[in-house]
Formats: C-alpha cells, sequence, structure tokens
C-alpha cells in the first residue's frame, strides 16, 4: 500500500476504533506504510484490509496494529498456497529454466490474489475437456497401440482378454470358473484327481476350462437379449 492508501486505512480504523489514532498523524502513516508495504489495499480474490480490520476489531478487544493486518495477510497468502495444486506447465519440460518461470509466475499471481487457487479438485472431477475426448476417439485407447504391443508379452493374460473382445469373443475370465474356482480375472488352475478322490495340481491352463467359455457365452448372449 502507498502513503495515500495506508492514509485511507487509518481514517477507517479511527471510524471503528478510535484509540487506534494516537499521536503525529505523518508519523503515524510513516510507521504504518513500513509495515504494509507489501500489503494489497485489496485483491481480485477474496482480500480487502478493511474485511481483516472489520474481523480484528470485533474479534480482539486491543486496538489494532499494523503487525495485525500484516498477520493477517501472511495468514491469507498461506491459505491460498495451500489450497493452490500447481499446474502443468505449458512451456517445454526440458527447459528447466521455462518451466520454474512458468511456476512462479503462477504461485506468484496465487499469492498476490491476482489468479484463484487452482484446487487438486478441480484437477481431478467434473468432466474431461473436450480435446481429451476427441483425442481418445481418436486412438481409441489412452495407451498408443505401439505401447500395448510392447506390453503384451508381460501380460499374457490381459492381452488374450482384449484380444477376445476385439475379435467378438466370450471374456471367459470376466465370469468365475466352477470347475476350478478361479476367480474372476485369473486364469484357470489344471485340477488332476488322486486315487483317494482329492484334488490335485495347481498349474495355470493357458486356456480357460470349457464350461467357464460356456457359462461367458450364456452371460453375453443374456445381455444382449436385453
Amino acid at each position: 500500500m502507498d502513503r495515500r492508501q495506508v492514509a485511507a486505512v487509518l481514517a477507517y480504523i479511527g471510524r471503528l476504533d478510535p484509540r487506534t489514532i494516537t499521536g503525529e498523524a505523518r508519523d503515524q502513516v510513516a510507521q504504518w506504510q513500513e509495515l504494509l508495504d507489501d500489503v494489497p489495499f485489496a485483491t481480485e480474490h477474496g482480500w480487502d484490509v478493511r474485511e481483516a480490520i472489520r474481523a480484528h476489531v470485533l474479534d480482539s478487544p486491543y486496538p489494532i496494529l499494523p503487525v495485525d493486518v500484516a498477520r493477517r495477510w501472511r495468514a491469507h497468502r498461506r491459505d491460498r498456497l495451500d489450497r493452490h495444486t500447481d499446474p502443468t506447465p505449458g512451456a517445454d519440460p526440458d527447459d528447466p529454466a521455462a518451466w520454474r518461470a512458468e511456476l512462479l509466475r503462477s504461485r506468484n499471481a496465487v499469492v498476490a490474489g491476482m489468479a484463484a487457487p487452482s484446487t487438486h479438485r478441480q484437477i481431478t472431477s467434473g468432466d474431461r475437456p473436450r480435446d481429451v475426448e476427441a483425442r481418445l476417439r481418436e486412438i481409441g485407447s489412452c495407451i498408443p497401440p505401439a505401447v500395448r504391443a510392447e506390453l503384451a508379452r508381460y501380460r499374457p493374460t490381459r492381452s488374450a482378454r482384449e484380444s477376445a473382445v476385439a475379435e467378438g469373443v466370450p471374456d471367459a475370465l470376466g465370469v468365475r470358473c466352477d470347475w476350478c474356482h478361479a476367480p474372476v480375472g485369473s486364469q484357470c488352475r489344471q485340477r488332476r484327481a488322486s486315487p483317494d478322490g482329492a484334488a490335485r495340481g495347481n498349474a495355470a491352463r493357458a486356456t480357460p476350462h470349457p464350461s467357464r467359455v460356456d457359462l461367458a457365452t450364456a452371460r453375453r448372449d443374456r445381455h444382449r437379449a436385453v
């Protein structure tokens, strides 16, 4: 705040609490300005020094001092930064200086009240931007085809399920197997009966049991009929 704004603040305080106005007005303006030099009079988002003054007069029995206003401003700045999540800069990530400079500009704008905090909830909730929807329709998946092909050898079960769905074959792993009791998403297991009738063996099968395939087919047909 400049001297004119500090004088206006003191005049406003004098109307609310005359005890604050003491001594030479010129000296008091100089003292307040030195402590409130980096405190704005008001910002576009959430700060007004008059509201801070009113809150102090209502909550505290002591006359307001310039440090009280400065502390409220610092608390306001901390609260804004605590609610702010840095958005991804548009600068080239291979240029650390430009990346850092954009982050600092974003934070300084939030602290100074020139921009509203970008909260985590705003980033993770709500509809996806239209450009993301269009991009997903274009490529068909959030994983590029080349990357999916490279990952196939590391996750054969998932790749087999995706291939089956793409070919219109029922996803047998989408249902529980009644024969080996394999849960949804897990491969079927070999079950061999010992001479005493007990089940033995737990090796994974390369293909699901036929009864599981039949169950998945029946389930798909029911959904189509509905």
